[in-house]
């Protein structure tokens, strides 16, 4: 069930509805936000709902466990267990043939033949989101960072939150748990602000995301039959497509939530408007990487190790596998792995630009944001091809004297006279609000402007969302696949 189908809309209207009649009424509202939780991810396949129930009841046990015993190397144990269980129905599900293929792959380099067993396996919709959600309630248990949860349908409620639950944000049980056992009455600004916000996202989905992989799409999976010049915008377009079609996912479900009385973290915060790597993490998928951050980079050191090369190595551990966690395939391990490599580029840019005062701050600042982006975006190839050989040859071509040609008449055969003044004027308009607001919580706030032009900017995003669409239905959101 997608934000931007019908289905979702009368399933959401009839939820809202009775969720907000039985506002005197705790328990049952929880009840209905779970078994509504249930029935949006069932709506794609009943049989992965085991596994949720399963994460759910495991981790409220050991919680519980963790939280009652006083013995360490018990409470550790029952950590490990936690652990176990949910990183190996991760790792079965996600990785199991990515691990057979690469062994298979190793020992023919040292001259044995091995054919690797591979299982026709499919991957459940948002494990990767809820599995690090509830690892990381008994990791903070462990760390008496807070106390388990007594109560099972407020946590089950916790996992299984409908609107972030296939797509993030990532949320922390401190956060997020405590929000299902309070009372949650209607509130007529908190639903104009969430509507507001949902209407931000279904246009960075619908008119920016899906036209831009109208044409993205489409250079990618024929990249060898067009020349650099087509290949670099392609790439532009993804960069631009992902951002529209996650970040906007992640406007909805805030948003969505939001009209619901719950409150969910920032997760995006104009993200191409960073001036370095480390500023790029910190505005992109902000729930991942500080999860990252909290839970691999800093029990490994973080930057209070002595050696230098300790820091290296944290820093390379974790872009390495936040990359490994958005799928199995080399590609997103070396996208993960060139975030480090930037890393490190930016740390020794920054000491070299610390003696240099010469030219003017804001041309400097334009400099990098503009470097960042390029960096950025260079990456998002690996992120986006099929296989590290197709990255390579994509990449072969940009660099190739086929970069000059004119790319205009290439994209005339694609299709659609009128997409790219939509892309354009779409783009043109995220901008506005993007930079204006670039280090606000979020970026569609227009509070600011008169009540006229507040109304002019709601009907033009309407009009956009109708006229403005993909004319090719419903696409996916592309983090489902992680």
């Amino acid at each position: 069930m997608l934000f931007n189908s019908v289905e979702f809309i009368i399933f959401f209207i009839i939820v809202f509805f009775i969720y907000y009649k039985s506002y005197n009424n705790l328990k049952f509202q929880n009840v209905l936000l779970l078994l509504s939780s249930y029935l949006f991810y069932g709506w794609w396949d009943w049989k992965f709902l085991s596994l949720i129930i399963i994460s759910s009841i495991c981790d409220y046990l050991i919680g519980s466990a963790i939280d009652d015993s006083n013995d360490k190397k018990h409470r550790k144990r029952l950590l490990i267990l936690s652990l176990s269980i949910n990183l190996g129905i991760l790792g079965f599900f996600k990785y199991y043939n990515f691990f057979s293929e690469s062994f298979a792959d190793l020992t023919t380099l040292f001259g044995f033949e091995s054919n690797p067993f591979l299982l026709n396996i499919i991957l459940p919709v948002g494990i990767s989101f809820y599995t690090f959600q509830t690892m990381s309630y008994t990791i903070d248990i462990y760390r008496n960072k807070m106390k388990s949860n007594k109560n099972l349908l407020e946590f089950m409620t916790f996992v299984s939150f409908f609107p972030q639950l296939v797509a993030g944000p990532i949320e922390r049980a401190s956060h997020l748990l405590p929000q299902f056992g309070k009372k949650r009455k209607f509130n007529a600004l908190e639903f104009k602000d969430g509507l507001k916000q949902s209407l931000w996202g279904l246009f960075k989905k619908i008119v920016i995301a899906d036209n831009c992989a109208f044409y993205a799409n489409q250079i990618f999976e024929n990249s060898d039959a067009y020349p650099g010049s087509v290949l670099l915008v392609g790439v532009i377009l993804f960069a631009f497509q992902i951002y529209g079609d996650f970040s906007g996912y992640s406007d909805i479900a805030i948003g969505i939530s939001k009209m619901m009385g719950i409150d969910l973290m920032q997760n995006f915060k104009s993200p191409y408007l960073s001036d370095n790597i480390q500023d790029f993490w910190r505005r992109w998928h902000i729930s991942l990487s500080t999860w990252f951050r909290d839970y691999v980079y800093i029990p490994l050191g973080g930057s209070k190790v002595d050696s230098s090369f300790r820091k290296s190595w944290n820093i390379i551990v974790t872009f390495t596998v936040s990359g490994f966690w958005h799928g199995a395939n080399w590609t997103f391990i070396i996208w993960g792995a060139l975030h480090s490599v930037f890393y490190f580029i930016q740390m020794a840019y920054s000491q070299r630009m610390k003696s240099v005062k010469i030219l003017p701050k804001k041309l400097v600042n334009i400099f990098n944001i503009t470097i960042t982006f390029l960096a950025v975006t260079f990456a998002w190839i690996f992120f986006r091809a099929e296989s590290f050989t197709h990255a390579i040859a994509y990449i072969s071509e940009i660099a190739s004297s086929s970069i000059i040609t004119n790319p205009i008449s290439y994209f005339k055969q694609m299709g659609s006279s009128i997409r790219p003044f939509v892309i354009i004027i779409s783009l043109v308009y995220l901008s506005i609000f993007e930079i204006s607001n670039r280090d606000a919580k979020y970026s569609f706030q227009v509070g600011h402007f008169k009540s006229s032009i507040r109304t002019l900017i709601y009907c033009s995003l309407l009009i956009m969302l109708i006229f403005f669409r993909a004319t090719n239905g419903s696409i996916d959101f592309i983090y489902f696949q992680f």
